[in-house]
């Protein structure tokens, strides 16, 4: 089964995008990643949806946790990045 990690920007914060939307904080060997995870269907995909600059873009770029990032996609299940 196909479950998509999305890192993304400001236009993925719509709550109307995501179906049966929960969200949830996770830490991982590398840290917190840089927001809470969303946690969803878009068009009956799976899909875990993180903020890169953090939910109130409050990270710079040079700042972004990567491997935080990845690391709790993967442990959400994502199977595509």
């Amino acid at each position: 089964m196909v479950k998509i990690g999305i890192i993304g920007g400001s236009g993925l914060e719509d709550p109307k995008l995501l179906k049966d939307a929960k969200e949830i904080e996770v830490n991982t060997p590398y840290g917190k990643p840089s927001s809470p995870l969303a946690i969803g269907k878009i068009n009956g995909v799976e899909v875990v949806i993180l903020s890169r600059h953090g939910k109130k873009h409050q990270i710079m770029p040079t700042n972004v946790p990567n491997q935080a990032n990845i690391h709790a996609l993967k442990e959400q299940g994502c199977t595509h990045i």
